[in-house]
């Protein structure tokens, strides 16, 4: 099928999906999402083999009866995070305030995101609901968080109008200026980064769940440029829409002098956040995506 005529297939597909969830009740809407998953975890065999061979590379299965069921917990995740979004979406006003959290962070993480003059570079990765977790975010103080836009022109800008206005902006992922992450933290905002999507051979590799994965080192870089306080956070899915955020920190590491040191350093000090995160909560990680590839080569600081 020609690219235009599939994006507009999956343009309407998608605008059909939303105006359903949209007249749903949560509880039926949840329901849906999870038998769609259901059917995506069958027909998509190239996902289910990614999520099925990463769950078993990562020893978070005893065979593979346990490693099935952790990748439909995750497949069903994904769905249950779209409906989530979506609902807490609807009405909602300028920040998450409205959303039911609890707050499990440190004291001192807590007075930096009450302060309105502290920026914070927070890591995380693609564990619990990290939609809400930026809009959660943003009921404190400003969020400005890092996107990927869609290969499909109509569907993206679907999803674009249908998120919140208020506190939470995004910025495209490739634009290249760094003074926009810069100009956030002074601002006393916080820089919302993800620390588990492939660097190709920009990145540095770092042991995560046992294999080395290429890591991106802005993060690293940020933190040893501004001595901005760095944090690891995340929101897990405790009830029917309800949420815990997770944070640690601040992590500080000072500068020694040889940089690729420093910025292996933190690099692995977050990871190791992010895989206790992932032990605690399997099911509630994106196992589908291609963290991991083959034959890489990368220990890139720019």
């Amino acid at each position: 099928m020609p690219s235009r005529a599939r994006h507009l297939t999956e343009y309407v597909f998608a605008r059909a999906l939303l105006g359903l969830i949209d007249t749903l009740p949560f509880g039926v809407a949840a329901g849906l999402a999870r038998g769609a998953a259901d059917v995506w975890y069958v027909c998509d065999v190239r996902r289910r083999r990614i999520a099925l061979s990463n769950i078993r590379a990562a020893g978070m299965a005893a065979g593979a009866h346990d490693a099935r069921a952790v990748a439909r917990a995750s497949f069903r995740h994904f769905g249950m995070l779209m409906v989530e979004t979506l609902k807490s979406a609807q009405g909602a006003g300028r920040t998450g305030g409205e959303i039911p959290i609890e707050w499990r962070i440190p004291p001192e993480v807590a007075a930096l995101l009450d302060d309105p003059t502290a920026g914070i570079i927070l890591a995380s990765g693609h564990i619990g609901n990290w939609e809400l977790a930026a809009r959660v975010l943003s009921g404190r103080k400003p969020v400005l968080g890092v996107t990927r836009r869609m290969n499909n022109p109509y569907v993206e800008r679907l999803v674009q109008r249908r998120k919140p206005a208020g506190r939470f902006h995004l910025t495209p992922k490739h634009d290249g200026d760094v003074g926009r992450f810069v100009g956030a933290l002074k601002r006393g905002e916080i820089l919302a980064l993800m620390i588990d999507q492939h660097a190709q051979d920009r990145g540095m590799l770092i042991d995560f769940l046992g294999r080395p994965a290429s890591t991106h080192t802005a993060i690293a870089l940020l933190h040893l440029v501004t001595g901005a306080p760095l944090c690891f956070g995340y929101c897990l899915r405790t009830g029917p829409m309800r949420f815990a955020f997770h944070a640690v920190g601040p992590i500080r590491q000072a500068r020694t002098g040889d940089k690729q040191r420093d910025v292996r350093a933190i690099l692995e000090r977050l990871t190791a956040e992010l895989e206790k995160a992932i032990q605690a909560e399997p099911g509630q990680y994106l196992w589908a995506h291609r963290r991991w590839r083959t034959g890489e080569r990368a220990d890139h600081i720019s």
